[in-house]
């Protein structure tokens, strides 16, 4: 496993265009309200997706390991969270370029067992060389065996805003779609619950992301400079889907996710500069 540190430093280069299309089906599948001319944030993660062949997969639905990212060698692979600062917004019609380093790999063992914590920094630079977005990524790889909470954890505190929403098949499978994602928790039900042993698909780390940051700018006045998400817990599409907000707290705001009477399956924050 300390031969992954390797990868550190290793990087690679994208393009992309921020297509009208995208947009309109980015707002439609996530019941986004439309701002002409402008793409809604975190709309970056379905841009430069790697176009693998259905022959490079694995048994999973990602690419194979190697490459780019290191070859851990742990069956599992989720989303953990993400550190992101915005300069502006990106606009409709935008040709974009995503310069992505591997910036840390660690090793840790937790109660299922082995853990590789691998941070990757993406920025997305505009035509004219200036930063829009700049996104730390951070990806857990686990053991096969799902953990048992040693308790009943609390269930999550009642925001000051609470919307609810069904996390189904169709938008599970529609964004799963927009960012090029084969990951088949996501959309293939018997896989997710025979194979790796989930009680129903796992609704996407990012998806519950750009609800808070929705959330946020509709309950800030605007989009926030800073977002930050750590995923928690898992929810499933047997679920339903609470998004909470705090108060704002002079430059920021908390806000999370949770099933009814369930804990936070994920944190956030969001930051204005003014």
């Amino acid at each position: 496993m300390e031969q992954l540190r390797a990868w550190i430093g290793s990087e690679e280069t994208a393009h992309d265009i921020v297509t009208p299309s995208l947009v309109e089906k980015f707002r439609a599948t996530l019941g986004l309200v439309d701002e002409p001319g402008i793409a809604p944030r975190l709309i970056h993660f379905c841009l430069c997706q790697p176009a693998a062949e259905a022959a490079a997969l694995g048994p999973d639905g990602h690419p194979r390991r190697g490459g780019f990212l290191p070859p851990v060698p742990l069956p599992r692979r989720l989303w953990a969270g993400g550190d992101i600062e915005f300069s502006g917004d990106l606009h409709i019609g935008e040709a974009i370029t995503r310069r992505s380093r591997v910036a840390d790999v660690v090793v840790k063992q937790g109660r299922s067992g082995t853990l590789c914590f691998v941070t990757v920094d993406h920025a997305i630079n505009r035509a004219d060389g200036s930063c829009a977005v700049r996104d730390r990524q951070t990806i857990v790889y686990r053991d096969a065996a799902i953990a048992q909470p040693p308790a009943a954890p609390a269930p999550a505190p009642e925001g000051a805003m609470v919307e609810t929403m069904t996390p189904s098949p169709t938008l599970l499978f529609r964004y799963s779609a927009l960012t090029f994602n084969a990951h088949r928790i996501h959309y293939d039900q018997p896989y997710a619950t025979q194979v790796e042993g989930y009680p129903g698909l796992v609704v996407h780390g990012p998806l519950q992301a750009t609800l808070l940051i929705d959330l946020a700018t509709r309950r800030g006045g605007r989009a926030p400079d800073r977002f930050t998400f750590r995923s928690l817990s898992t929810i499933f599409d047997t679920d339903t889907l609470r998004c909470h907000a705090g108060a704002r707290d002079g430059a920021t705001m908390r806000l999370w996710t949770a099933r009814p009477g369930g804990p936070v399956a994920m944190q956030a924050e969001a930051t204005w500069n003014d």
